[in-house]
């Protein structure tokens, strides 16, 4: 019997669920919007993945969160076929020799739900950050930003994941100059190539993503290049190779406890690593939720809604312009601006595009918003200050 993708309508009796309303999460905008690429909808409002060495489908209603995590089983037969292949392959000189040593992989299917796991509610929670009040955040960002007022009704429920270092980097690598679907195309083959295969569930392979060991091989660079990576698969190879020769073995996961700068300096030292990417994997896996990645898609709605006028000269995003909106938005914001940054860069997406149409225009002009962006502002800091002068007459 071929493994199936799993549907709530067909029975809840095999799936977990824990509470989550949709204003603190909701799974197309979170899951669709380009901060991750390893979920796909598989169903209406399901979607699968691969988390933690796990394939998952999610799904929700509209105060429940519904999670199926599959088990994995062995079949032998396939295993043999996929090994006689590799050999054939290998004979005709389309594969390198590192392929050879990796025909011992075992081929999986799924055929139920993977035995119960107190872990499984902890890790979802973890890789949501569920512990996060998103409603908190954007009643706090409305109050100071009516741009994002208005947008935020439409876009509820956009949470920041947090991701596995290693997988956010190289999935990250891929993304320069390029759009969401190419670089979710991209991982799926880095994965396919030399992950470890999970489960087929209607036909459709599940791998896990690649250990840093798996790309450091020389070989990796070529394989990748076949497979349309282009300059990026050089970058890939050199990353790994530097950070298992260089550094601990748990190097990123490290970068967590480092200060936000110092972290993002230390992923620039790699290949292939800019600002944008960098800022990408603080903010995505770093827990560093002050980092804002910046791009020319970013770059414009500064300058379209927020009358941002730093770099008008440029044509192109330097480093200073770069710095520049990151602290625009950061002084707005505050502690948790990639967080509001992820929302407004979901709802500037082309996908979301029949979503943003239902937002209500802005009555006012660029002028009036930027000063009334000013006056909040000023408002916050005096609040701030009379807090700070009542604490110290306390202790006088």
């Amino acid at each position: 019997i071929m493994s199936q993708h799993a549907l709530l309508s067909a029975g809840c009796k095999a799936w977990r669920s824990l509470s989550c309303p949709r204003s603190e999460l909701r799974l197309d905008l979170t899951l669709g919007c380009g901060q991750t690429f390893r979920w796909r909808e598989t169903g209406d409002g399901h979607w699968t993945g691969v988390m933690r060495g796990k394939v998952w489908t999610l799904t929700q209603t509209e105060d429940t969160l519904w999670y199926y995590v599959y088990s994995h089983q062995i079949n032998p037969t396939e295993n043999r076929q996929k090994w006689k292949v590799e050999e054939e392959e290998q004979l005709l000189g389309k594969m390198s020799k590192r392929k050879t040593d990796m025909k011992q992989e075992e081929v999986g299917f799924c055929t139920m739900m993977s035995e119960p796991d107190n872990k499984e509610e902890e890790h979802l929670r973890e890789y949501f950050q569920l512990g996060v009040k998103l409603g908190d955040l954007y009643r706090d960002w409305s109050t100071v930003d009516p741009h994002f007022k208005h947008t935020a009704d439409i876009f509820t429920g956009v949470r920041l994941l947090r991701q596995d270092p290693v997988e956010c980097l190289f999935s990250f690598i891929c993304s320069s100059n390029n759009h969401i679907s190419r670089i979710q195309g991209m991982v799926d083959r880095l994965c396919q190539t030399l992950g470890t295969l999970l489960c087929k569930l209607d036909d459709v392979a599940y791998h896990d993503f690649p250990p840093l060991h798996a790309l450091t091989d020389p070989s990796v660079e070529m394989r990748l290049r076949d497979l349309g990576f282009g300059y990026r698969a050089r970058f890939l190879q050199q990353s790994s190779q530097i950070i298992v020769n260089s550094h601990d073995p748990d190097w990123l996961q490290l970068l967590r406890s480092t200060p936000y700068l110092q972290a993002r300096d230390a992923l620039r030292a790699l290949p292939g690593v800019g600002l944008k990417v960098a800022d990408c994997v603080c903010l995505m896996s770093l827990d560093k939720f002050e980092a804002l990645p910046v791009d020319t898609h970013v770059w414009q709605i500064a300058k379209r809604d927020y009358s941002f006028a730093g770099g008008s000269s440029q044509k192109t995003l330097t480093d200073r312009v770069y710095k520049e909106i990151g602290d625009f938005f950061r002084k707005l914001w505050g502690p948790y601006a990639g967080w509001a940054h992820s929302v407004l860069f979901c709802a500037d997406l082309k996908r979301f595009q029949k979503l943003k149409e239902e937002i209500p225009k802005l009555k006012d002009d660029k002028t009036d918003l930027k000063k009334k962006i000013k006056e909040r502002r000023h408002d916050r800091c005096e609040e701030k200050q009379k807090r700070e002068k009542g604490k110290k007459q306390k202790r006088t």
